[in-house]
């Protein structure tokens, strides 16, 4: 049985989100074991499937944040709120411990499709259940800084998301040659699940929830319509031990988390000389395609352009994007839109200025039965 490390962001939960999980682990099951009744008939209605999976006890997430998605879904089909602890290998869905398991379209998707290095090769063998079809997406990585930082360094702001914005167009154009810039950046992926990636986050870039071009003059854009269903599904899903955080959280609105007028200038090349020249960007994991722009940005020279030195900083193991970016260690960081809410619950007077994935990247995926 192949193993892979699964390469993801490793979300940050500020210190008080508790993951709704049932912890039952998969663990490992022989071939021998493997049975039909995982597998799933074509045309079969994504609310079958997830009853009958969530009857069995077989749906898998990791806990780590995007859940909230999932849970969101299982109310819709009025289903328990239990999932199995997933881990960050796609073991458990190969062996059949799980019939759903959580895949991102950019990763784990692409190792269970694919028979490169690290991939289980089962190709077009397989469904998904998409988030985003469902209704139930939220956002994930955007730009931030603090409230206190933008206010005092608005040109600083604005030039970096300039610059990240034509990284980001130019890597969504030129996918191929992105996943080798950031693979000699020191890929933390084999070069071809690198190339997939860079694909796949080309579409999150560049689609919407709806499924919609946003057009790469659009890029960065915080719409309206889906930053507000991640804020109310936030709300609904996010669980906060602090009570007074939790409080808060109720009583959050967009304007007090996010302000556009930076990105809005950013792409009218409507700013002056940077504030502050120097700064650094924390991402949420190791060098990968899921934060292509980026690197381009930094590989083609754009934010030298715009008078900016910038250090782009990988995240990994116990690295908080949030607390490095409301501590001071960095500038600017990377996160999703659900962790920046909770860490303003919390009181880190964070701001997001770019909301870079257009789309959820969470699926679900399944076995179709084979004639």
């Amino acid at each position: 049985m192949k193993k892979y490390m699964r390469i993801t962001a490793m979300l940050s939960a500020v210190g008080m989100m508790t993951a709704m999980a049932t912890a039952c682990g998969s663990g490992e099951t022989s071939e021998s074991s493997k049975g039909s009744e995982s597998y799933f008939e074509a045309g079969t209605s994504s609310e079958e499937i997830l009853k009958t999976a969530s009857a069995a006890g077989k749906i898998g997430n990791w806990g780590i944040g995007n859940e909230y998605e999932l849970l969101a879904l299982l109310t819709k089909y009025d289903l328990p709120n239990e999932f199995v602890s997933q881990s960050f290998d796609m073991d458990s869905f190969d062996d059949d411990s799980l019939m759903l398991a959580s895949a991102m379209t950019y990763n784990e998707l692409g190792l269970v499709k694919n028979d490169y290095d690290g991939g289980y090769g089962y190709g077009d063998t397989v469904g998904v259940i998409d988030m985003n079809e469902e209704g139930v997406a939220m956002l994930e990585d955007n730009i931030f800084c603090t409230k206190a930082f933008a206010q005092e360094n608005p040109n600083t702001v604005k030039a970096f998301i300039a610059a990240s914005m034509k990284g980001w167009e130019y890597a969504c154009e030129n996918p191929d040659e992105a996943a080798d810039i950031v693979f000699n950046y020191g890929s933390s992926v084999s070069p071809d699940h690198q190339a997939y990636m860079a694909e796949e986050v080309a579409k999150l870039v560049t689609t919407n929830m709806e499924g919609e071009d946003v057009g790469l003059e659009n890029l960065g854009q915080m719409e309206e319509g889906a930053m507000q269903q991640t804020l109310d599904l936030a709300k609904q899903y996010v669980k906060l031990d602090d009570s007074a955080a939790a409080e808060k959280l109720g009583t959050l609105e967009l304007d007090d988390v996010r302000d556009t007028s930076y990105w809005e200038a950013a792409v009218a090349d409507d700013f002056g000389t940077p504030e502050k020249t120097d700064v650094t960007i924390q991402l949420k994991w190791l060098p990968q395609a899921q934060f292509m722009g980026y690197y381009v940005a930094l590989d083609k020279g754009y934010y030298d352009e715009v008078g900016l030195n910038v250090t782009i900083t990988p995240g990994g193991g116990d690295i908080s994007e949030t607390t490095a970016v409301y501590n001071g260690t960095v500038d600017f960081g990377v996160t999703w839109f659900c962790n920046l809410i909770s860490a303003d619950a919390a009181g880190m007077e964070l701001l997001e200025v770019a909301q870079v994935y257009q789309r959820s990247g969470l699926q679900l995926v399944y076995k179709l039965k084979q004639d």
